[in-house]
């Protein structure tokens, strides 16, 4: 059974990059030597891995991650600590 992986990065800026492989070591290597010039991360190096999640389904993966994507940084840092309880409140939008 071939894994798929979720993971959410910290860095050095402190911004959140999210991002799906099915190599997770590989890629974060990947991060670190700047092997992508145009990536996001290129300029922020170091960077950290501060959540990741398994799939074995390579859709639900890449559906996660775009999910992710769209979220709040405290929404993102909610599942980062493992907050689950608060991952719904912080979904809700606040009207004025």
């Amino acid at each position: 059974m071939k894994l798929s992986y979720v993971y959410i990065l910290k860095c050095s800026d402190g911004s959140y990059y999210t991002g799906v492989t099915s190599n997770l070591e590989k890629r974060l290597l990947e991060h670190q030597s700047g092997k992508h010039k145009d990536s996001y991360t290129n300029n922020r190096k170091p960077v950290e891995l501060v959540f990741y999640a398994d799939f074995t389904d390579i859709r639900l993966a890449i559906q996660s991650e775009k999910q992710i994507k769209k979220w709040s940084r405290a929404k993102k840092e909610a599942l980062i600590n493992g907050e689950f309880e608060k991952l719904q409140n912080l979904a809700k939008k606040k009207f004025k």
